[in-house]
């Protein structure tokens, strides 16, 4: 064993014993060294005296010390090793980790330390509270609560009206002018303490708070004080430092203000939707009376809007979740819950309560327009304030505080031109007072760029402080066979299914259609399916469509049966494709699935009914051979900070149809305008187009497009103040047995485009390649050998005189006597002169309904859906059920 690590001899008198000895003599005397002179055992290895004691005892020593090993003061003697070395540890001002503890009890601070520190931090934060309403002063409500003018720009830059802001109807009243019960259900509803508390929630506030940094929306919470000093003295941006400025001044205004001046300057201020600040507003603009005649049903009401008008309004509102339906819902239950909750805080008795609720519900009348907004200034600020609201994260509550500088697409020269149109037509043929069928005539109409989007002009009704609903938005009126160039995109597009696959049907197992293909256009065919049985509706009827006049053509081509719009090869071709791809080409060419109509075989006669915002944006998509674009009414917007959203930066255009599908369907249409049911359209340069009219006469429709620009004009007759709306027939209208597409609808969009057209070139449409197969729909086959022209009896000879086969064909062809499809000029069949409307096969709706006898009267399908505008605006008619 080495000898570093061999254990010394211990010393006589010394060792753990001696240590005990020497450790339990008094601690005030020093004991005497203790030395084995005897033995030697106090020297080192090399001779040195070393003081007496083992190595182990030194260990402990050192470790005691909590220091290096070192050898003790020899004058100490054993008492230098002991616990006591006669100096006091050093003390510090927080003892943490605390001295004198091991193992984990050094980290337990003890009750001393607990108790400063909670005494510390709360003094600190008396303290930061202190200064915080020292520093923060009362700003003064006037300037604070100001509201602005939006100034909206025309697309050449040149101003088109100021609103918004003070022209919104604000009305500042004293409370004694606000009934009790609208100042009993705020408080149920807003803040039942309220004339006890201090003004403020520290709770509401910290899940506020809390809420953002989540990056949540903010929650409420907040007192009627609160919510007063943030509409009165503060902005509504929602920040950390906003709220905590909106807490240190309303613990100042709870202070200092009694609590009924808060409580007017909050019910004066709040927003209760239809740009109504204050309840004076409010009252007007949802009832027509004076706040102070308010009844403890309609207080309630209102109080409900304080929630959230755009989800509470029954009237609707804007995005997908606040429609009519689901906003009265909405507000039915928000009502009858603060009516209980009044009872409940003691405001009203419980019976009184379920007796107002027992009653009927207080609706609110329709929305009225300011009176700054007449003709059609009131139907474009609309449209814009929708698109703003809809697409740019500006709410409707900051936009009616006003501030923004909105440049819109609209032209004002087209605008003023569609408008002209309508009202020449409208003065040389419609005499309400000669004619009592000319009353509530209503027209349509709007203009969107090819390629862009842009919204040139619209036409939104005769004025819009007279008539509220925006005709150009309107998604109620159905339109017809317009809707027929959306069947053909699909045939072109997904083709014709092959019978002898099945019905699970792949793209491989389909013929791509040709505008040369053949299909029976006979009044009241047999509907059938793609595989050739015999199609039956629900009641296990046969269907047989009708043609407009019950007209028979017999094989035509679809290119024919667009010109003469023929309704039997189209509904045939819309199930031998199948109705869901007729569906998605809709909605690639730019229609909403919102506009779309129920899926029945009737679908592709156009039983949906799209605004004509959108049925002009889904024919610029032809028109920029296949390129789609959302209709948008706003360029940019700017506030007093700089621009806010730029149009832009959100530009999504995309290739909805092949090119080449694109350019036969605008041939196809062109041909009509040329030859067919639109020549009335004609404008002396190229011009595609297709005309609509819908069951029973209720609505007439002419789209088309050059080039540059693309117009739908509507027209239809319904008496929009009726308390139950439904559309009427427009028979006898202008003196004229019916109303088709081809007539007023046409005429106007002919003025209006010959003049806004003027001082461009005409540009020519791109010429259309070859495209798919002639193929042969069912009824249509080719092998029967053809009639000959002089065995073809004439359909109605009394009206239709039979002329010289070399001049008229005969009106049932053969497919060898179809035209070649790259002759796009070709002479086909003149046809009968039917305008082409979309009459319902015999108990169906337009475009016909699932037929019992052929005999039976059509019935109609009611007026169209409340869907909704393009840019989620106020809603339509909704149909008669």
């Amino acid at each position: 064993m080495s000898e570093h690590r061999r254990k010394p001899p211990q010393p006589q008198g010394g060792g753990r014993a001696a240590a005990r000895r020497a450790g339990q003599q008094s601690s005030g005397r020093r004991a005497a060294p203790a030395h084995n002179a005897a033995s030697g055992s106090g020297s080192g290895p090399h001779g040195e005296e070393r003081p007496t004691g083992s190595r182990a005892e030194a260990r402990r020593a050192a470790q005691r010390g909590g220091g290096r090993r070192r050898a003790p003061d020899p004058g100490a003697g054993r008492a230098g090793r002991g616990r006591d070395t006669g100096q006091p540890p050093k003390k510090r001002f927080i003892d943490y980790p605390r001295a004198g503890k091991s193992g984990f009890r050094r980290w337990v601070p003890s009750w001393k330390l607990v108790t400063g520190t909670f005494l510390f931090f709360f003094a600190a934060l008396i303290g930061a509270a202190g200064i915080g309403l020292w520093l923060v002063e009362v700003p003064t409500a006037q300037a604070a609560s100001q509201t602005q003018k939006n100034v909206y720009y025309w697309a050449d830059g040149s101003q088109m009206v100021v609103s918004g802001g003070g022209d919104l109807n604000r009305q500042i009243v004293p409370l004694d002018q606000i009934p009790k019960s609208m100042q009993n259900a705020v408080i149920s509803a807003e803040n039942a303490s309220f004339y006890e508390d201090s003004g403020v929630d520290p709770m509401g506030i910290a899940r506020a708070v809390v809420n953002m940094a989540r990056g949540g929306e903010t929650q409420s919470g907040s007192t009627i004080t609160q919510q007063f000093v943030k509409n009165t003295y503060l902005d509504q941006s929602q920040t950390l430092t906003r709220k905590v400025r909106e807490l240190f001044i309303s613990i100042k205004v709870g202070a200092t203000e009694d609590k009924d001046e808060i409580l007017a300057g909050y019910l004066n201020t709040a927003y209760y939707g239809r740009g109504a600040y204050g309840c004076q507003a409010a009252a007007r603009a949802y009832y027509d009376k004076d706040c102070v005649k308010l009844t403890p049903s309609e207080s309630a009401f209102l109080a409900a809007t304080l929630n959230g008008p755009n989800l509470y309004d029954p009237n609707g509102g804007y995005g997908p979740n606040a429609d009519k339906a689901s906003n009265t819902k909405r507000a039915k239950a928000r009502w009858a819950w603060i009516l209980r909750r009044e009872a409940q805080v003691g405001k009203i008795s419980k019976s009184e309560a379920e007796g107002i609720i027992a009653k009927k519900f207080p609706t609110p009348r329709d929305p009225q327009i300011a009176t700054n907004k007449q003709g059609q200034i009131g139907y474009l600020t609309e449209l814009a304030d929708n698109y703003i609201v809809a697409n740019t994260g500006i709410s409707s509550k900051q936009l009616h505080r006003g501030g923004y500088q909105i440049h819109t697409t609209f032209d004002r020269k087209k605008v003023g031109q569609l408008k002209k149109a309508v009202q020449k037509v409208s003065k040389e043929n419609l005499n309400p007072k000669q004619r009592d069928v000319d009353n509530y005539v209503q027209f349509g109409g709007a203009s969107v760029e090819p390629g862009t989007g842009k919204i040139m002009a619209i036409y939104g009704g005769k004025d819009a402080l007279e008539h509220y609903r925006n005709n150009a938005d309107y998604t109620g009126v159905q339109v017809g066979s317009t809707f027929k160039p959306f069947v053909l995109a699909a045939a072109m597009t997904d083709g014709k299914r092959d019978p002898a696959g099945g019905r699970d049907q792949t793209a491989t197992e389909r013929t791509q259609v040709s505008p040369s293909s053949v299909y029976n256009g006979d009044n009241k065919l047999t509907l059938r399916d793609y595989n050739g049985e015999v199609w039956l509706d629900k009641h296990n009827k046969e269907w047989h469509q009708r043609n407009d006049g019950d007209q028979s053509k017999g094989p035509i081509t679809l290119r024919t049966a667009m010109q003469f719009s023929v309704n039997t090869p189209f509904i045939q071709l819309g199930m031998d494709v199948g109705t869901d791809k007729v569906r998605n080409a809709a909605l690639q060419a730019g229609l909403s699935k919102e506009q779309l109509a129920e899926i029945t075989p009737s679908f592709s006669l156009g039983t949906s009914a799209p605004s004509a915002i959108r049925l002009a944006g889904s024919y610029a998509t032809f028109a920029a051979s296949g390129k789609q674009a959302d209709p948008y009414s706003v360029e940019r917007i700017e506030n007093k900070k700089g621009e806010v959203y730029n149009h832009k930066d959100h530009v999504k255009v995309t290739q909805a149809f092949d090119a080449n599908v694109a350019n036969n369907v605008t041939d196809v249409l062109e041909n009509v305008v040329q030859k067919g049911t639109g020549t009335s359209a004609q404008i002396g340069r190229p011009v595609a187009g297709k005309t609509g009219t819908t069951d029973e006469n209720k609505s007439a429709w002419f789209a088309g497009y050059t080039p540059q620009l693309s117009t739908s004009i509507g027209m239809w007759r319904v008496n929009d103040k009726a308390k139950n709306q439904k559309f009427l027939s427009m028979r006898g209208v202008g003196g004229q047995e019916s109303i088709h597409g081809a007539s007023y609808p046409a005429e106007i969009w002919a003025d209006y485009m010959r003049e806004a057209m003027k001082g461009k070139k005409a540009k020519s449409f791109p010429a259309p390649g070859p495209i798919g197969q002639k193929v042969f729909g069912n009824d249509a086959s080719p092998s029967p050998p053809p009639p000959k022209p002089s065995e073809t009896p004439s359909e109605k000879p009394s009206e239709t005189p039979s002329e010289k086969p070399s001049e008229t064909p005969s009106e049932s062809p053969s497919p060898t006597e179809t035209c070649d499809p790259l002759d796009v000029r070709c002479n086909e069949d003149s046809g009968g002169n039917g305008n082409g409307g979309n009459n319902g096969g015999p108990g169906g709706g337009p475009g016909g309904g699932p037929g019992g006898d052929p005999t039976d009267t059509p019935t109609t399908e009611p007026p169209g859906d409340d869907s909704g505008g393009i840019f989620g605006g106020p809603t339509g008619y909704r149909r008669d059920e």
